[in-house]
């Protein structure tokens, strides 16, 4: 009996397979797409998607307890129902379930629930089918990493925490990365008392050392309790909870531990023994900057690839390379550099570009010039709580080329999109001198400063 032969291959339902998906579809290619759980991957079901609806939870709760008597309203939280708002974020997500589907439909990408397996370079088996493929894309994603010190399976990770049904009293989060920044932030706002525990002196390392400073001043002006430097070395139950002993010889007892220490590619049951597909040196899938790997016709995206582990970075590059495979365009690539991120922390940060000390090191501190301001905004401007916000931009030489743009504070999360704009297109600061103010914004600050 004959193999299904398909154009193109999709292993991983998540935002970067199925964008890709579609757009090869869209493009006269014969799909097929296999998914072992739901649509959406990560983002969707256990990352971006019901994050931002718990951040922006604490928010809703932070106006009202905090904000709203500056303008004359007297309200309060009656009854905060944690589990009613983990029951409208699912049925949330459950309508983007179906979204997902109808457009895989209307493009007629045929849909397969099961783990797929090579079987060897072009074939996959998913219980006990066998399909060809032409071309095939690995877009996996990855999944929490575990904890290994004794007693570490007591720690909870990231998709642990969209399965909570009840808020817990005191939670401790281990970690230095955007997940735990953000879920610090988050659980914190809700409820919960936060202690944000981190290897080193800082965290968010790989970003601008100014803005990370404010948000740990932020966080524990909020009563988010931080320890740097503190690394767990075991965790033992107790009768009320967890003990976390440190390598310093600290102990933090806690209701809940999470730990948020970066992320593993899910590579392993999917038969890549059975290809010629190789591993970098940490495990992830290699590619070229055409998403290619090892094998001409199997490519990968997404967070498999550990390059950059964006929803939005897994999405153009899923459709780019599609473009590439079915519509002609020979060169069509994703640039991963100058991408633009936000981290859904209370505030959010915005940033794209060099920090100011990685600009430093790759230029020189003569070749560099940054602009800063420090401002309470305007939307504090009723409120007894106030948080100043930061913001500033990196040139580089004499023509001030921005390469960097970073802030922290109300709304920079929504400022970021159209400036990151112009600086992926060559903006300098002259640019943005000539480029007359909205006020009164936040978003005013980045063409006036001086």
């Amino acid at each position: 009996m004959s193999i299904p032969t398909y154009d193109y291959i999709v292993i991983g339902g998540g935002s970067g397979g199925i964008a890709s998906a579609n757009r090869a579809a869209m493009r006269g290619a014969k799909v097929l797409l296999i998914e072992a759980q739901h649509l959406g991957g990560t983002c969707v079901n256990v990352g971006c998607v019901p994050k931002k609806v718990m951040w922006q939870a604490s928010h809703v709760i932070e106006a009202v307890e905090k904000e709203a008597a500056g303008y004359g309203i007297y309200a309060h939280v009656d009854k905060f129902d944690f589990a009613k708002l983990v029951e409208n974020r699912e049925k949330y997500i459950e309508f983007l379930h179906g979204a997902y589907q109808r457009g895989l439909d209307s493009n007629k990408v045929e849909v397969i629930h099961g783990y797929a397996h090579f079987v060897d370079n072009h074939v996959i088996s998913v219980d006990n089918q066998q399909f060809y493929g032409e071309n095939i894309l690995i877009a996996t994603g990855a999944r929490p990493m575990s904890l290994a010190i004794p007693g570490g399976e007591y720690a909870k990770n990231s998709d642990d925490f969209f399965a909570l049904t009840e808020l817990p009293k005191h939670v401790l989060i281990l970690g230095a990365g955007y997940i735990a920044a953000e879920l610090a932030g988050v659980m914190h706002g809700l409820g919960s008392q936060v202690t944000w525990a981190y290897r080193k002196a800082r965290p968010l390392r790989q970003f601008d050392t100014q803005i990370i400073e404010s948000l740990v001043n932020l966080y524990q002006a909020r009563g988010i309790t931080t320890k740097a430097n503190h690394v767990p070395a075991k965790i033992e139950k107790t009768a009320s909870g967890y003990e976390v002993t440190f390598e310093n010889g600290a102990v933090i007892a806690t209701d809940y531990v999470l730990f948020a220490g970066g992320r593993v590619p899910n590579v392993e049951k999917i038969g890549l023994e059975n290809t010629d597909v190789k591993l970098d040196d940490r495990g992830f899938i290699a590619v070229d900057k055409y998403q290619k790997t090892s094998v001409d016709h199997i490519f990968a995206v997404g967070d498999v690839i550990g390059k950059l582990e964006l929803t939005p970075v897994a999405i153009a590059a899923g459709r780019r390379l599609s473009e590439r495979l079915f519509n002609g365009q020979t060169d069509a690539h994703l640039d991963y550099n100058l991408v633009p991120t936000v981290i859904f922390t209370h505030p959010a940060i915005a940033t794209i570009g060099d920090s100011e000390e990685a600009a430093i090191e790759k230029y020189g501190a003569e070749n560099i010039k940054v602009y800063r301001s420090t401002f309470t905004p305007m939307h504090y401007a009723l409120s007894e709580f106030r948080e100043k916000s930061v913001m500033k931009l990196v040139c580089l030489g004499k023509e001030e080329k921005i390469i960097g743009l970073h802030g922290i504070g109300v709304g920079v999360d929504e400022m970021l999109q159209g400036f990151a704009v112009a600086i992926k297109m060559g903006a300098t600061k002259a640019d943005f001198d000539n480029t007359v103010a909205i006020h009164p914004t936040g978003a005013e600050e980045f063409v006036t400063m001086k």
